[in-house]
């Protein structure tokens, strides 16, 4: 048997930082510390979408989102574009999915040969309420937000326990079992995304005193650009928050990932027992990062590091032990299974923007590399277009003026260099960069279109306010 079994661990809203062993100072997660001292941990690694449904459409199928135009939360995956579940199944591999998928529904051509207990977007819809970005610039029930934070149980965290044990019972029978071929098995978990209702014992583990206070910069500088200030009025979440509960929602973030690490732990320890682990590699990652009430916002749906920077930890028998900082993103991972479980790539998959993390990984970094993300969904006026290039981020808004900031001397981004008069030269050398992936105000038009015709298909501007909206989505 040539390859092996591939172990893929996907967490919901997890931020880069927020684990030991990416140097935050309190988090305990011992588990996914464990994963990183046992493979090659990327520091910087990045999503192609700071929103659910259009990131794991990217890390379905190693496109970005304007090539496979799953364009926002109301746009899902339905198996459209062909990604490394189907080139696996072609070749007689298992392709086990369990847990949040946030396709479209079931029985499109997801690629996998099982979907354990998968949860998709709401009704074949999604949320469709996003959709309206030009024309309904507020979302009601961000009240809420604040009054499910603290101690106390939640249908993710339960949802999140049965995806465990499910996953563990697939390791120690089915994963057991003797193939040609190397399995790979996807599983998924809802937390740490909101609400922020925290099992007792882990948020008994941030005292809040200890618990580091959000990066803010004032309100005059953090919305002066045109688009973060309709993207703050949009998602006014940190509105109904004090000091207090702010530092709540903090720990009990904190007190998720630390109970999401445990789940991870209890995984890998079914893989022990399954006999497996010797031939079997984990790849964990997360779809985006969440805000946290730095800057002033709470989700994700910016270009900020706490939403964009993901973890991204190659572990196993096949993994390099270290640390790499070449930029990575979800669009890498479509090449990095099919690598690992030694599948073969045809001519399409090749010609995908993606590369393999084994080879990255085995490679000396590479700054000249440039990570991506774009975003077209709830709230944003115009798109969003980031490249993380050297020690530079720069964000185009098409119609509005970009952000720039360098990210060695501001890591935290609280100095937009654009108007400095000192960086042109920069901006320039940015945008040629950002033109080599992709024409963003074609782009843009393009999706302002699709989306409209969406609108319209679902009865209109009335039509769609007829639907309930919800702030996430639900489990059924």
């Amino acid at each position: 048997m040539t390859g092996r079994n591939m172990l893929v661990i996907m967490t919901d809203e997890q931020t880069r930082d927020i684990a030991g062993c990416y140097g935050h100072p309190i988090a305990s997660t011992p588990n996914i510390d464990k994963l990183a001292a046992n493979g090659t941990r990327f520091t910087s690694a990045y999503t192609p979408s700071p929103i659910c449904v259009p990131a794991r459409a990217s890390f379905a199928t190693g496109t970005y989102v304007h090539q496979n135009q799953c364009w926002s939360n109301a746009q899902a995956y339905a198996g459209q574009v062909e990604g490394w579940g189907h080139r696996l199944i072609e070749q007689g591999h298992d392709c086990v999915s369990v847990g949040k998928l946030h396709y479209r529904a079931a029985g499109d051509p997801n690629g996998f040969t099982q979907e354990i207990d998968p949860l998709y977007i709401h009704n074949g819809l999604g949320f469709v309420h996003g959709l309206l970005r030009k024309q309904h610039l507020f979302f009601d029930g961000v009240e809420e937000f604040p009054e499910k934070i603290g101690p106390g149980e939640d249908p993710y965290t339960d949802y999140d326990r049965g995806v465990c044990d499910k996953a563990q019972t697939w390791l120690r029978t089915d994963g057991a079992k003797r193939r040609d071929k190397p399995w790979t098995l996807f599983v998924s978990f809802l937390r740490p995304h909101y609400p922020l209702t925290c099992p007792r014992e882990f948020y008994g583990l941030y005292p809040l005193h200890q618990v580091p206070k959000r990066r803010y910069a004032g309100r005059e500088s953090e919305y002066s650009h045109p688009v973060l200030a309709a993207m703050r009025h949009y998602q006014n979440y940190d509105d109904y928050f004090d000091d207090h509960q702010r530092q709540v929602a903090r720990a009990s973030y904190l007190g998720l990932c630390s109970f999401v690490d445990d789940l991870i732990g209890q995984v890998l320890g079914a893989l022990e027992d399954s006999g497996q682990a010797g031939n079997t590699d984990i790849l964990f990652t997360s779809d985006h990062g969440e805000m946290q009430g730095d800057h002033g916002f709470w989700t994700k749906m910016v270009m900020y590091e706490e939403a964009v920077g993901i973890p991204m930890i190659l572990s196993g028998p096949g993994a390099k032990k270290g640390v790499c900082t070449t930029p990575v993103t979800l669009v890498d991972v479509h090449k990095t299974i099919l690598d690992g479980a030694g599948a073969s790539l045809s001519d399409e998959d090749r010609s995908r923007p993606g590369q393999s993390l084994y080879e990255l990984a085995n490679a000396p970094d590479d700054e000249e590399r440039v990570a991506f993300s774009e975003y077209h969904d709830c709230g944003a006026i115009t798109g969003m277009f980031m490249i993380r290039y050297r020690n530079w981020k720069y964000v185009y808004y098409p119609g509005f003026p970009p952000q720039l900031f360098d990210m060695n001397a501001d890591p935290y981004e609280n100095r937009d260099l654009t108007h400095s008069g000192q960086h042109e030269d920069i901006l320039a050398m940015c945008h040629a960069k950002l033109l080599d992936i992709c024409d963003p105000d074609a782009v843009n038009d393009q999706c302002f279109k699709q989306q409209e015709a969406l609108i319209e298909r679902l009865g209109g501007v009335k039509g769609i306010l007829n639907i309930e909206p919800y702030d996430y989505t639900p489990v059924e």
